[in-house]
């Protein structure tokens, strides 16, 4: 089954309209650098090459991808290699599926300061999990966790998504405790102690001068606020099987707020796209960019992080005492993988399966820099 284009392109609303975008939004730096490289993707911009078949039965012309890390077509290859690498650290055992959602109120900071909230975010969900495994299990479990800033309408919405094995390594080392088999810890109480960890992050923060141009009295007032309000830690059906958990990790793990295969239709006046449950949503193309920008991360900001025995620290130590307990997890074979497959097809003549012989085109203009920290 060969490869479908889908029929529009986001990087064409961005050609077209990121001028009027502009005239109505003040941009930062890295978004209009993401906006550019997007906007230049796989065009004569960034240079590319000719493939002519060496029995002279096909010629075609390839540009070079972008590679940033928000852009909807540059995410497939990054995201195999790095799921090749991420399965040989998941342990062998059922994962539960964690969501942290937080406050609206509190969005105002994530908006503003969105790098100093954003770990904070990371810090607290990653406390809240230790801490209830450590004093309810006595063990050490491995978190994987994913920033998503989007809901199916593109709208602003910060969450983690945090993959937790259901079970950890025992505090003595000297096994591993299995959790609840439908059933880690209650959400309830989770939310309990994740509302206190992340507004003790942020009242770290606040007191180190960490959000200056924010007036004491609205961060007093949004704190009053969120502190009487129940925060949301969802819990989803576990992974029992080890070879599901690595192919769940793709859907989340480098996904971007929107991808060419939800826009519906696309005209000079009107984005429409697909949402949820068979909905979709029109907006104006201009309204549309102004929604995708809003999902820019920092540069540098690395939205995939590992935590207990996932963490870096422990690559060595705990978690190789878990491994050899409960071994590492399986990921399904594919013979000959996808990429392996799409490599090969790439070199060879589709008319005659000749080699392809390539030349190299040069660039229009300089590509803009990488920015892909996971």
């Amino acid at each position: 089954m060969g490869f479908t284009r889908p029929r529009f392109d986001i990087a064409d609303i961005v050609r077209l309209h990121r001028d009027a975008l502009e005239s109505r939004v003040a941009l930062n730096r890295q978004q209009r650098r993401v906006l550019t490289a997007i906007g230049q993707c796989r065009t004569a911009a960034l240079g590319g090459h000719k493939e002519v078949c060496e029995h002279g039965d096909f010629e075609r012309i390839a540009y070079n991808s972008c590679r940033d890390r928000h852009c909807p077509k540059c995410q497939a290859l990054a995201q195999e290699r790095w799921l090749d690498k991420e399965t040989q650290r998941l342990l062998d055992v059922p994962h539960f599926h964690l969501v942290f959602t937080l406050p609206a109120e509190l969005r105002f900071l994530a908006r503003q300061y969105p790098a100093k909230f954003y770990g904070a975010l990371f810090r607290a969900a990653t406390k809240t999990l230790l801490k209830l495994f450590r004093s309810r299990l006595k063990a050490i479990p491995g978190l994987l966790l994913v920033l998503h800033t989007w809901t199916r309408e593109l709208t602003f919405h910060p969450h983690l998504h945090v993959l937790v094995t259901a079970g950890g390594l025992a505090l003595d080392g000297g096994g591993f405790i299995p959790s609840g088999k439908n059933y880690l810890f209650p959400v309830a109480m989770m939310g309990e102690v994740f509302r206190a960890k992340m507004l003790n992050a942020l009242g770290r923060l606040q007191a180190k001068g960490a959000f200056p141009e924010v007036p004491k009295e609205l961060y007093a007032s949004r704190m009053a606020t969120v502190s009487d309000l129940d925060w949301g830690v969802h819990a989803k059906k576990p992974f029992g099987h080890s070879s599901h958990v690595a192919g769940y990790l793709a859907r989340y793990t480098h996904r971007v707020g929107i991808a060419n295969s939800r826009l519906l239709d696309v005209t000079e006046d009107r984005v429409t796209f697909a949402t949820k449950n068979g909905n979709t949503a029109t907006v104006h193309p201009v309204e549309f960019l102004e929604r995708l920008v809003q999902h820019v991360l920092p540069p540098g900001f690395h939205k995939i992080r590992h935590a207990g025995l996932y963490g870096s620290l422990q690559a060595g130590g705990l978690l190789e005492k878990a491994r050899a307990i409960v071994g590492t997890c399986k990921k399904p074979r594919k013979d000959p993988s996808d990429l392996e497959r799409v490599e090969r097809e790439s070199q060879t003549c589709p008319v005659c399966g000749g080699a392809l012989r390539r030349t190299p085109l040069p660039a229009t203009i300089r590509a803009p820099p990488e920015d892909d920290p996971c």
